[in-house]
């Protein structure tokens, strides 16, 4: 497995990257001889497909990172420090917060559903080589990706992609009427300028998506860390209903799919759009 696959900008003209942490679907061997759960439930913690959404953005001028493990085996959208003591071996307790609480840290002790991957523990060790094979690489390129932009154009703007599951806001009493396809995440303008984020919210409204911001997903340890905009970096964590596209009980493509792919690829034109330098200032691509 490799900790990522990068598609370089063919021609870069714009500050924005695209990412997909979570959509990595190669599962090693060992991993499955470890864990207690069959393939199929592992693969409820993917992004599934969202690469797929990526394919054309180097063809507008952004590069695009993806995760190359499954998120059940290590998730780079928590930090290295997050390290569950119910599962990692020699991990002490004064690291717990709410996400290792539930099982869900750096490497994750559960699935969708709460489904545990392992029967018992795993070693301290073996989590230092998942972090050191796999998620350093990750983020050492991310961080020198964001620094490229930020040196070209002034600025860097991640957009950094990811799915939700159908009922991740039915039961939302924010959302009593008609829950959001788009769940937009900026931490409450700490991770991006306002600008932008409301010419994201633009785009995907104009593309006819319901979308709520914030809420219920704020964005996580990818915004927190590489979201400044103090320091010319944005961030916009994006989530995707996954029942738009998805049939979320196989893992596979919906009969949608194909038509959604199509309107993703015209929403990533416009979103890179963003990033482009039009005689010193951000392009309105929502205008």
């Amino acid at each position: 497995m490799n900790a990522f696959d990068f598609f370089p900008a063919r021609i870069a003209t714009s500050a924005v990257v695209f990412a997909s942490p979570h959509s990595g679907r190669t599962y090693a061997p060992e991993f499955l001889k470890a864990s207690i759960l069959e393939e199929l439930a592992l693969r409820s913690s993917e992004d599934a497909y969202v690469d797929m959404f990526l394919k054309n953005a180097p063809d507008y001028g952004a590069p695009v990172l993806l995760g190359g493990v499954p998120r059940a085996y290590v998730d780079y959208n928590r930090a290295a420090t997050e390290l569950d003591p119910a599962l990692i071996a020699d991990v002490p307790k004064a690291t717990l917060n709410p996400r290792i609480m539930s099982g869900l840290g750096v490497i994750p002790r559960v699935v969708a559903g709460s489904r545990s991957i392992y029967a018992g523990k795993i070693t301290r060790a073996a989590a230092e080589d998942r972090l050191q094979r796999f998620w350093h690489p990750y983020h050492d390129r991310l961080e020198s990706v964001m620094d490229q932009q930020r040196r070209q154009f002034g600025r860097a703007i991640l957009f950094d992609m990811h799915s939700m599951p159908r009922d991740a806001t039915s039961h939302d009493r924010r959302f009593t009427s008609k829950r959001p396809d788009i769940v937009l995440g900026d931490r409450f303008g700490a991770a991006c300028a306002p600008d932008i984020s409301h010419m994201v919210a633009q785009i995907f409204t104009a593309a006819g998506l319901r979308v709520a911001r914030n809420a219920p997903f704020a964005g996580a340890y990818i915004a927190q860390r590489y979201g400044t905009p103090s320091t010319g970096r944005h961030v916009v964590q994006i989530e995707i209903d996954r029942g738009l596209y998805l049939n979320e009980r196989t893992v596979t493509p919906s009969r949608n799919f194909d038509s959604f792919v199509q309107l993703m690829d015209e929403i990533v034109r416009a979103l890179s759009d963003i990033g482009r330098d039009r005689g010193g200032e951000i392009a309105l691509a929502a205008e």
